[in-house]
């Protein structure tokens, strides 16, 4: 069984698998694999060749108690995924995020509205990308990474398994808070190793590195590496590892 819009454009070759469900006005391209039980809600467009496997919803609209801090907008724009992505099974991509083309999106994963994403990035399993997140191109988020809301990711970083990251530094107890959110700003070439933690507002410059299990609680100066809780500067970044030196690897 499946449902299909008569409002709905289905490209060329394009494969629906068991119980599909694609809403109105709803934009797939020609030759894209859909997996069983996928939902893809109203008005999304998907380019060409995109492969989305099982029990995976793209386009849905977010949930908001009345205590949330982000209130749901309306008319929140169709979710757009760009040709040659691949989508893994149950990750769940919400109205209004943009992904780019040549994704690779895997199971588990959660992307949130206002989130952009550019070209020919690895989002690993199980990772969340919270609402208002720019992510530019070439980056790599593992497994269970945690990438904050009002975040900034430029070009060729990489995130290693369980980082979080962290927007609010009042702890939801105080109206302050509220004047103050930011996230974190990862520029190009940085890097954050395995279960370490990136505080509010806080910037790796470009090539920074912080060391598995760091806590960071001040800026990252470029092609520095910091360890330790809290982190502090301890060397530079080896000429070998700077992101000039291996752009063609």
């Amino acid at each position: 069984m499946q449902y299909i819009s008569d409002s709905a454009k289905l490209g060329k070759d394009t494969v629906l698998g068991h119980n599909a469900v694609i809403m109105d006005n709803v934009e797939i391209g020609d030759g894209c694999l859909i997996g069983h039980n996928v939902v893809i809600h109203e008005d999304t467009i998907i380019g060409d060749n995109v492969r989305i496997d099982d029990n995976t919803v793209i386009g849905k609209k977010p949930l908001s108690s009345p205590r949330s801090i982000f209130k749901v907008a309306k008319n929140l724009k169709p979710a757009r995924i760009g040709s040659f992505c691949q989508i893994g099974a149950h990750v769940t991509i919400y109205a209004q995020a943009e992904i780019g083309e040549r994704n690779l999106i895997a199971d588990l994963a959660t992307i949130r509205e206002n989130v952009s994403i550019g070209r020919l990035n690895i989002i690993g399993r199980n990772c969340c990308i919270e609402n208002y997140v720019k992510i530019g191109d070439r980056n790599k988020f593992e497994t269970n990474s945690y990438i904050t809301a009002y975040s900034t990711v430029e070009d060729y970083c990489f995130v290693a398994p369980c980082v979080a990251t962290s927007n609010d530094n009042f702890m939801a107890r105080d109206p302050k808070r509220f004047e103050h959110f930011k996230g974190v700003t990862m520029k190009r070439g940085s890097r954050i190793g395995v279960n370490a933690t990136i505080l509010p507002g806080k910037t790796i410059a470009e090539d920074g590195m912080v060391a598995a299990g760091a806590v960071v609680s001040r800026d990252v100066d470029s092609a520095r590496i910091v360890l330790g809780n809290p982190a502090r500067d301890v060397r530079e970044v080896p000429e070998e590892q700077l992101l000039k030196n291996n752009l063609d690897k």
